[in-house]
């Protein structure tokens, strides 16, 4: 019962908590003003039931007392029959008596109408009592009234004693009945009341229902339905049974969802096909693309980026870029990153070529060039750029841009390199031919002859030797240069006479011999005539530079044979030019072809510019083949490169443009020994 109880209160509770304030303030004042015309009209009924009450008690008070004077002495003659008689007309006079009752003095019912005291016994044989006040016969001066509901209303009992000379006889009970035209009137003002109350309330609730099925649901449903339009849900739908004042405007919200949800599709095509495109052009640019929200959670990561922190098996997606850098990022990064994401501005952070840090200021871009050694030591150049909102003034992300370099940075340190050694190069011959010009110059009359013709001989050396550093890096500039060299058929046997003749007496002079082993029969080769001539003299200056007397250099030349039998295979030619000299260390092996490379510790007194072997490099990498080297010190070294035999659909064939070696890729055979070759 108790849970039944509960439920019915949960059930009103909720359906009480749906309407809306206005509903429930008029449901109260409703509530009130029914209350008090109710209570108005209930009073006023009250009243007219008083007042009809004691009407009634005046009425008895004063029937009894007119029936009691005459009865009285009836009753103490002991005449019945009288006193029935005229109580029986005294009833039959007036409606307004319900029954008239005779008791003697201890209460005993003696006479009655309706009934008598005859009927009684002769019917039940029993005796009926009216029960008095223990004192009412001390105080029969006084009569007594009161009311009893019966089933036809609320009937006066008036009790009038019976005194006949004094004496008290006993007690007379007239029932009065109520005024059928008062109850008439009271029954119907309280039932009409109770109707106008009951009906008031039923409009009240009838209205409550309809207002909340035609305005108040319909209105819900309209705010529910705008604040999932607001939060992104076009799907909504009001869909209600009663379309009410508000159906036009339900149909108009259900349209405009419609057009909204059609709008949103197709911005989610369009926006997934141009967020397709960026992931495509982001994932396939060659520098590294991080894009990082204000809690500096990864948003987006490309290829080349995962490559370069080597991420690529990990998944860092939505975590804590810091957590996932390299450690020395992240100690540059970790202050930068927090200040652009709470919408500040730093200061432009980078290592100048002299590896200094200094600070310039950059607006709404960050630069930092840092060093990894993880997973290989290179050098990276991160951008870092606030990313803002269409108001321009919220930070909504941030984007790291990573560079790779390495390369550049290996370029500058050749070139600053390449320029310091050139200048050093020039200056020395430069400095030694002013000094002895302005010797001849001063002090020409007091020198001998032999002096005057040794100076003159000694800045004769160094104009030769500055004309050949001029040359050297001519050559090389030409050579790493865009410009394309004609291809065409060369005899290698010829190239290496004219080699053979060059250095002919200056191998006599030096004690050495100087000798070639070219197969007989050797097919031309696809190639450059005089830039081959220049890779031949440079190699073989080189070995007859650093081979003692007494050794020996070589120029081998003969076909390879063919791995495969392949008709596309095209066929190929090895040179070699092998000597018995110094040798090459190890650890100079990697380093040998850079420009103005030379070991000064070992061979300082030897002459040279140090671009010859620069030079061989890039020749070789103009005909598309490479330079090996085999190297002992002690023992000797021999340098080999292959190039094509040529082909009659080849003859028109172009070098193609290199890549400028300011960097320059070694070329070696890292099992070998190194030395010096200048």
């Amino acid at each position: 019962m108790l849970a039944l109880i509960k439920t019915i209160q949960e059930v009103i509770s909720h359906w009480w908590s749906k309407f809306a304030l206005q509903t429930k303030l008029m449901a109260a004042v409703t509530l009130i003003v029914s209350l008090f015309m109710s209570g108005l009209t209930f009073w006023a009924v009250n009243k007219i039931q008083q007042e009809a009450r004691i009407n009634d008690t005046r009425f008895g008070r004063d029937l009894g007392l007119i029936l009691a004077a005459n009865v009285a002495p009836l009753i103490a003659e002991d005449n019945l029959t009288e006193v029935a008689q005229f109580s029986q007309r005294f009833y039959k006079s007036t409606s307004s008596v319900r029954y008239i009752i005779y008791a003697d003095e201890k209460g005993r019912i003696f006479f009655g109408i309706p009934y008598s005291e005859a009927q009684v016994k002769n019917s039940l044989t029993i005796e009926r009592y009216i029960k008095l006040p223990k004192d009412y016969a001390k105080n029969s001066e006084l009569s007594m009234v009161r009311q009893h509901i019966t089933s036809n209303g609320e009937v006066t009992d008036v009790f009038v004693p019976l005194n006949h000379e004094g004496k008290y006889l006993g007690v007379l009970a007239i029932g009065i009945n109520p005024n059928p035209t008062v109850v008439a009137s009271s029954n119907l003002t309280r039932d009409v009341t109770i109707a106008v109350f009951i009906s008031i309330w039923a409009m009240v609730i009838l209205g409550s229902v309809i207002n909340a099925l035609t305005i108040t649901q319909p209105i819900k449903e309209l705010l529910l339905g705008v604040k999932n339009i607001a939060a992104g849900n076009f799907k909504q739908r009001i869909d209600l049974p009663l379309g009410g004042e508000l159906s036009e405007l339900i149909c108009s919200f259900n349209e405009m969802a419609e057009k909204l949800e059609t709008y949103e599709e197709q911005n989610i095509e369009e926006l997934t096909a141009e967020k397709a495109k960026l992931e495509t052009l982001v994932s396939t640019i060659a520098d590294g693309a991080v894009l990082i929200d204000t809690n500096l959670r990864l948003v987006l990561v490309n290829a080349t980026a995962r490559r370069m922190f080597g991420w690529e098996h990990k998944h860092p997606i939505g975590e804590n870029v810091l957590h996932h850098l390299p450690s020395e990022i992240t100690v540059k990064l970790t202050k930068p990153l927090y200040q652009i994401a709470a919408g500040g501005k730093l200061e432009n952070q980078r290592f100048n070529r002299q590896k200094h840090l200094e600070t310039e200021v950059i607006p709404e871009q960050n630069e930092f060039r840092i060093t990894l050694t993880q997973p290989a030591q290179h050098t990276v150049c991160i951008l870092l750029t606030q990313v803002l909102d269409q108001s321009k003034e919220n930070v909504k992300g941030i984007v790291m841009t990573v560079q790779d370099i390495t390369r550049e940075v290996e370029l500058n340190e050749a070139k600053s390199q390449f320029i310091s050694n050139v200048s050093h190069e020039l200056r020395t011959p430069l400095f030694n031919i002013k000094s002895f010009i302005e010797t001849l110059s001063e002090y020409g009359e007091e020198l001998t002859d032999y002096e005057r013709r040794e100076f003159l001989e000694t800045a004769n050396h160094e104009t030769d030797r500055l004309t050949r550093l001029v040359n050297d890096v001519l050559d090389l500039s030409r050579l790493e240069s865009s410009k394309t060299y004609q291809l065409d058929s060369v005899d290698i046997g010829q190239l290496i006479e004219q080699t053979l003749r060059t250095y002919q007496l200056n191998a006599k002079d030096k004690g050495l011999q100087l000798s070639q082993e070219v197969e007989k029969n050797l097919p031309p080769i696809l190639g450059h005539y005089d830039l081959l001539l220049q890779i031949l003299t440079n190699l073989v200056g080189n070995s007859l530079k650093f081979t003692k007397s007494g050794g020996k250099v070589t120029i081998r030349a003969y076909p390879l044979k063919s791995k495969s039998n392949a008709p596309e295979e095209i066929p190929l030619v090895r040179i070699e030019v092998s000597d018995t000299g110094i040798g090459i260390d190890p650890e100079d092996q990697e380093a040998i072809f850079d420009r103005f490379f030379r070991v000064e510790n070992r061979v300082h007194t030897l002459e040279g510019t140090g671009l010859g072997l620069s030079i061989v490099r890039n020749i070789i990498d103009k005909h598309n083949a490479t330079i090996h080297l085999v190297s002992e010190v002690g023992v000797g070294t021999t340098f080999w490169f292959e190039l094509q035999v040529y082909q009659k659909k080849s003859h028109s064939l172009e070098m193609s443009e290199v890549e400028s070696p300011l960097a320059p890729k070694t070329q070696s055979n890292s099992n070998n020994v190194a030395g010096l070759f200048s």
